[in-house]
């Protein structure tokens, strides 16, 4: 079926988004003053506008009289415009200066109804996540990921270079990308070997390259994209660098991501009391209008401190969770962390997310059915003082969150314990079927 796209704005902006637009759109048109955009839309054949807030700004009464899908293009970097631009009914908010591929899925998710899932975390269980849901059909994944990671070779270029940490970035790219496995090996290979080098991961090293030719990590993660021909966008959650801290039960504070995680010198009973960073993270105008414009945003899996919360004690990215009209799955992690979830059940993850959320805005709390795991996989992980989360009592759980709970056989255990690509997506595809039956007929 032919599109026909509206293009609002000066003749430099229309000359620049042409090529974003030559696989989408059959027919573009072009407005650029009051008169010619009433005559334009008065046919009521325009599929989608694309206006350039920078230039006219002065049309969305128009837009919003029509009812024509529209999507808005600004420099102004500020979560009140993209909170203004929803309200108004945009469909999304992007950010200039943009990149042609990420530009041109998002408008390929609008004008083709497609489902756009935001997914915010860190590590390994985002990863599997990614992994899962990025070549189904008619969905868009965004990864948001914590910018936190103080440890490894992360660690290492964040403390010489001043950077943002690569690593949690370079996980979610290779779990999107669409690139030769070889591209994918080099990404994640590590050296053994040279002074300078071993421990550093080669993806670590040419993101932080690219940071530097770039002027961001935002940009070298778009620039890495287009060449690991990426299924969806990848976005730093914070532009700016940041520590995260803890107060323990006993009023030990620990400052750092790895240092809380590896736990050395404090008991792994102790139960974290308050996390925050600093200093104060504030959120990627992107990464908010991510959220503010998805369908779905799925926050985890991942360590509940250290991958997850760390994320939502950025500025802006509990309201936009909040804010957005976009129906909300949080999904609990497999196993205890020894020194920050000890003995925590689902009850204990979900009040954790709750309290640095605050408000219940969760729609549904996706939960491993932990009882498929192996008598000796148990055992392993008992002796690392790590345990399967308890499911617990379901009537407590739905005490403090009016989200629906989905108990499901989500997880697989090889070496290691760790969420199942593929059951994952089949039980978040299930979730995303059911909203739309509920949309269509509700």
């Amino acid at each position: 079926m032919n599109k026909k796209f509206l293009l609002i704005g000066s003749g430099n902006f229309v000359n620049e988004i042409r090529p974003a637009l030559s696989g989408l759109a059959m027919k573009i048109k072009i407005a650029n003053n009051h008169r010619d955009i009433c005559s334009r839309l008065k046919g009521g054949d325009i599929d989608l506008v694309i206006l350039d807030d920078d230039s006219a700004d002065f049309t969305l009464p128009i837009l919003q009289r029509s009812k024509t899908k529209f999507v808005i293009l600004s420099s102004k970097r500020s979560t009140r415009a993209v909170s203004c631009a929803r309200e108004a009914g945009a469909c999304d908010y992007i950010l200039k200066p943009y990149n042609m591929r990420e530009l041109n899925l998002r408008l390929s998710a609008v004008i083709n109804n497609k489902t756009r899932v935001s997914c915010i975390g860190g590590g390994t269980g985002l990863f599997n996540l990614l992994m899962g849901i990025k070549n189904v059909p008619g969905l868009i994944p965004s990864s948001i990921v914590s910018m936190t990671d103080d440890g490894g070779s992360s660690g290492r270029l964040r403390e010489s270079l001043g950077i943002l940490p690569p690593g949690d970035v370079r996980r979610s790219l290779v779990a999107l990308s669409n690139a030769p496995e070889v591209m994918n090996d080099i990404m994640m290979y590590r050296f053994d070997r040279g002074s300078c080098f071993v421990g550093h991961n080669l993806g670590n090293l040419l993101l932080a390259a690219l940071s530097n030719i770039k002027g961001s990590m935002s940009d070298a993660v778009s620039s890495m994209g287009d060449v690991l021909n990426i299924q969806g966008i990848v976005y730093p959650v914070s532009p700016t660098v940041s520590k995260l801290c803890a107060l323990f039960e006993d009023g030990t504070i620990v400052k750092g991501e790895s240092d809380i995680d590896l736990c050395k010198n404090r008991s792994h009973e102790l139960h974290i009391k308050k996390c925050w960073h600093e200093p104060e993270s504030r959120c990627n105008i992107a990464a908010y209008s991510s959220i503010i414009n998805s369908d779905f945003v799925i926050i985890g899996p991942g360590d509940l401190f250290t991958s997850v919360i760390t994320n939502l004690l950025v500025k802006c990215v509990g309201k936009a969770i909040i804010e957005t009209k976009a129906k909300k799955i949080y999904v609990c992690n497999l196993m205890t962390k020894p020194g920050e979830t000890s003995n925590f059940d689902v009850l204990d993850h979900v009040r954790e997310v709750l309290k640095y959320l605050k408000e219940d805005c969760l729609d549904y709390i996706v939960i491993s059915d932990n009882n498929k795991f192996s008598k000796d996989a148990v055992s392993r992980y008992s002796r690392k003082k790590q345990f399967p989360v308890e499911v617990g009592d379901l009537r407590e759980i739905k005490k403090i969150t009016k989200a629906k709970i989905v108990v499901a056989d989500v997880a697989h255990e090889r070496e290691l314990i760790r969420h199942n690509s593929e059951r994952l997506k089949n039980v978040i595809l299930q979730i995303i079927k059911k909203e739309r039956v509920i949309h269509r007929y509700g």
